[in-house]
């Protein structure tokens, strides 16, 4: 019996020193390889900040620079995700309604949408373009009415302003710089297609665009560059003004070279699409169709007919992370905000996610943040904020689609963020020996190329492996 008992009891020492021996060679390995990265060339003028957790137990395996707020690019998506699954829940869908009005035998139409992203987006079979219309459609001349009146978009609780503050004029024009209006549509996206010349220098011509953008034209000052150059087309469209500018080059040689814009008002462009599929089939919308504001009279008093749901949000989450689509993150910002405030704006969106996190023990200096993708150079946020969400997020029932999101990159489940000058990766990984781990790796004002960069953070991430 004594001799069991002593048997027991050394086995269970030599499992502790093991753990303990693994932890310690793991902690220091990381010790010697983030050393080595911080004093390589390429982080000569800027800083890195690792902080890694024991998944299970949520002890510190490693940090340094844990508390130094960096610019996090789109690692920033994680904390948006973990916010909406908590402030939304998890079933949360966006409805967008349509109703009308009979007056005096003539009838005014209403759109009554909710901040729907998802909105005539290509990534679900039940959202696209021609789904959309074709239902709604389909539903107008289900009421029987032939012309109507007026047209109004209600934006009542949003704001008119659509760009968050912070963003770089060089980004908002363009797809992935797509900010959320209160009706949105297909991804507030569209395709330009461009032809260069067979000379570094000629011009660059416009051969398409799809759709056609209502109320805006496009011109090019786009130029030809060596070939494998690749896009560094970028479009600009000034403030007050119907014309925008495609600036920077293109390939040469590119008979069809696509790039893509944000639509600037994404309201006006459905309206206008709508109106195009309703004529069709004999049913007019006056030419002035789009209105933005709130009715004349009380949504109450309108019969709402037909109402589009988006996917739930696990799987908006699913794209939103693995995509890294910019709009699904303002947009699910202001739907928070909506919901907790009654108010849709971006600053009212920040003050309840950095509300909800201090009460979950994550201090609001931690998470100086002014958007909800990432996309601001503006935003500050720390290491040790990212993996205390992670943490967090592991114990909650929504884990699983949440952690489905996430892409993998090196053989580990991470979001990869960057803009200029900043990179970073954080999530989960599963050691060979079993071990889990909770990681975010932000680099700040590196120099040199970022694949080089990218190279050097993977080896000191491989030590988890």
């Amino acid at each position: 019996m004594l001799q069991s008992i002593v048997r027991t009891a050394l086995l269970l020492c030599c499992t502790l020193v093991h753990a303990f021996a693994s932890a310690q060679t793991v902690s220091g390995k990381l010790s010697a390889a983030f050393k080595t990265f911080q004093d390589d060339p390429q982080l000569h003028s800027g800083i890195a900040s690792l902080y890694v957790l024991d998944a299970k137990t949520g002890e510190v395996v490693f940090e340094k620079n844990g508390l130094v707020g960096l610019a996090p690019a789109s690692t920033q998506k994680v904390i948006t995700s973990a916010s909406a699954y908590e402030l939304l829940g998890k079933g949360f869908r966006y409805k967008t309604s349509f109703a009308y009005d009979k007056k005096e035998g003539e009838a005014s139409l209403l759109i009554l949408p909710g901040g729907d992203p998802t909105l005539g987006s290509w990534r679900w079979s039940t959202t696209k373009e021609e789904v959309a219309l074709r239902e709604v459609t389909h539903a107008v001349k289900k009421t029987g009415i032939t012309s109507f009146r007026s047209v109004t978009v209600d934006n009542g609780g949003w704001e008119a302003e659509a760009i968050p503050d912070g963003w770089m004029w060089q980004d908002i024009g363009n797809y992935y710089g797509a900010g959320p209006a209160k009706l949105n549509w297909r991804e507030n996206q569209f395709d330009v297609t461009l032809k260069s010349g067979s000379k570094i220098g000629d011009p660059v011509t416009i051969q398409g665009i799809k759709p056609a953008i209502t109320g805006y034209q496009l011109q090019s000052e786009l130029t030809a560059a060596a070939a494998g150059t690749g896009d560094q087309a970028y479009i600009y469209f000034p403030l007050q003004a119907a014309t925008g500018t495609i600036r920077g080059t293109i390939p040469v040689n590119q008979k069809s070279f696509t790039i893509s814009g944000a639509m600037p008002d994404a309201s006006k462009q459905f309206v206008s699409t709508l109106q195009e599929s309703l004529a069709q089939v004999g049913i007019k919308l006056p030419e002035q169709a789009a209105v933005h504001g709130k009715p004349q009279r009380s949504p109450e008093s309108y019969t709402t007919f037909y109402t589009i749901t988006s996917p739930p949000l696990d799987s908006i989450v699913y794209w939103f992370n693995r995509k890294s689509i910019n709009l699904y993150g303002e947009a699910l910002l202001k739907t928070m905000a909506y919901k907790s405030t009654g108010t849709g704006t971006t600053d009212a969106g920040v003050d309840v996610v950095r509300t909800f996190w201090k009460q979950k023990g994550i201090p609001d200096a931690e998470l100086n943040i002014v958007d909800g993708s990432g996309l601001s150079p503006l935003n500050r946020v720390t290491t040790h904020a990212q993996v205390s969400v992670l943490l967090y997020a592991r114990e909650q029932p929504w884990f699983d689609g949440f952690y489905a999101s996430l892409p993998v990159y090196n053989g580990m489940k991470l979001k990869s963020g960057t803009i200029h000058g900043a990179k970073g990766f954080c999530g989960y990984h599963k050691a060979k020996d079993g071990k889990e781990y909770i990681v975010s790796f932000l680099v700040n004002n590196y120099n040199g190329a970022a694949p080089a960069l990218v190279k050097k953070m993977y080896t000191v991430l491989d030590v988890l492996k």
